[in-house]
């Protein structure tokens, strides 16, 4: 057995629905998957249906954006098989409501050097609860501005430290976060270490028994972190998962379902730990 637990759909940021993830799980051999869009869990009701369907596990999941205050930086959490769900509804909403701000401004600023309309923008967005940097990208190509989602444009506007048209506020605070899923009765891990440099916060939130898991396979992380991330999981009996992160048409890095996965015997551990939570 094996698992891609780290997937985006249309629901968030990715250019796939629910059901053509789950097919392609299942033509690449891949067992299990938790499809973790961004501040929303509209896929918990259908996700394990069509898993049912074409024979693919499905563990319901969602990538919570936290912010941690000591370091001024982004923290993304890995939240899988919340008994009660319901208890995180504000907590995604207030994140959606925070990025559907900035998406307006960062439209707004856009539209001030590139003559685009929102309605450009918004189509893509049809079914997502947010509006992203990729949605507007993606207008920006239809009418000319550039051939690549990730290339110089898109380094030009929404680079986060020198993006002309970048938008960012601060997301709810992550032990906040890790409380809340936790009293939702849900597994908590922390996303892809390497990609916002959250090794201290790792260590910390791992010492202090407060963190259920980390995202160790993911194609952020080079040779010399994975063994870093894989020290300190050993060392407070992390779960350790891995997961493409799989956008589709938006991916950043060529990655596939698949490409990353999570072993058997760690998936086990996930569903163990939320039927203790039950």
């Amino acid at each position: 057995m094996k698992g891609d637990l780290h997937c985006h759909t249309t629901l968030s940021d990715g250019s796939l629905g629910i059901e053509d993830i789950i097919m392609q799980a299942k033509r690449t051999g891949i067992d299990t998957i938790s499809i973790t869009d961004h501040d929303t869990m509209a896929s918990f009701s259908r996700a394990p249906v069509l898993g049912d369907r074409y024979g693919v596990k499905v563990i319901p999941g969602v990538e919570l954006s936290t912010w941690d205050k000591k370091r001024q930086s982004k923290v993304h959490i890995l939240c899988y098989a919340p008994q009660k769900p319901d208890r995180l509804e504000g907590l995604c909403f207030k994140s959606c409501e925070i990025r559907r701000d900035c998406a307006k401004q960062m439209v707004k600023n856009v539209m001030e050097r590139y003559p685009i309309t929102v309605e450009s923008v918004t189509k893509y967005a049809t079914g997502s609860k947010s509006i992203f940097k990729q949605h507007i990208m993606r207008a920006l190509i239809d009418y000319g501005y550039s051939t690549h989602f990730y290339g110089k444009l898109n380094n030009e506007l929404f680079n986060l430290k020198t993006g002309s048209c970048i938008v960012e506020r601060e997301y709810p605070d992550v032990n906040f976060a890790i409380d809340l899923i936790h009293s939702a009765r849900g597994v908590a891990v922390l996303a892809h270490p390497a990609y916002y440099d959250n090794f201290e916060l790792l260590e910390e939130l791992a010492a202090s028994g407060k963190l259920d898991g980390v995202e160790a396979y993911h194609y952020t992380a080079d040779e010399k972190q994975r063994e870093r991330i894989l020290e300190i999981a050993k060392k407070y009996n992390l779960i350790v998962t891995g997961g493409s992160d799989f956008h589709g048409l938006y991916n950043a890095h060529s990655t596939h379902i698949g490409s990353e996965t999570t072993d058997e015997e760690n998936i086990e551990r996930i569903l163990k730990l939320a039927s203790k939570k039950s």
